[in-house]
């Protein structure tokens, strides 16, 4: 890995390690105030739907956490058994299927967008723009953390590297 590259790497893992935290916190925190008035009698009108909104917006940006860390679900010990050109393939085949799958997210989010222009979620004030702004931005840090790691996969595949395989990272990470 080049060493910038690697400094970017880092950087983009450590924005989004900051925001997936700040959203886990920020919905602990929200769940409990809703637990208390619940406990109080007093419901919150806008609890469900904040906690739904936020629940969806750790997905997306955890998914991409996952992504840059090799993490996602993925079957390595099959692509490892493979000799060296079918491994190749394979990476190219998933590569296109994963980046395309997330392109048309991008791509698709951002029309839903167009048109949600206007709506507010039904219990606060809150643009439904803002909460499904979500899908086009973590589909497009998937495909940027995907970039990140394609160059140390590619020569992973071509077998030029004796590295583990890119799936079995956070495994190799916590081996040391």
């Amino acid at each position: 890995m080049t060493a910038t590259r690697a400094i970017w790497r880092r950087r983009v893992e450590r924005i989004l390690e900051w925001i997936s935290g700040t959203l886990l916190v920020v919905l602990a925190v929200e769940v409990l105030a809703g637990v208390i008035f619940r406990a109080a009698g007093r419901s919150l009108s806008w609890y469900d739907e904040v906690a739904s909104v936020l629940l969806a917006w750790i997905t997306y940006y955890g998914s991409a956490l996952a992504a840059l860390k090799k993490s996602h679900i993925a079957f390595p010990g099959l692509v490892n058994a493979m000799p060296t050109p079918a491994r190749f393939v394979a990476l190219a085949v998933r590569e296109v299927v994963v980046l395309g799958l997330f392109l048309v997210l991008a791509w698709q989010g951002t029309a839903i967008l167009h048109a949600l222009a206007g709506e507010t979620l039904v219990t606060v004030d809150i643009p439904v723009t803002l909460t499904q702004s979500v899908i086009p931005i973590g589909a497009a840090l998937f495909i940027l953390a995907e970039m990140l790691n394609l160059p140390d996969r590619l020569e992973w595949a071509r077998g030029r590297t004796a590295a583990a395989a890119p799936e079995q990272g956070v495994e190799k990470e916590l081996s040391h």
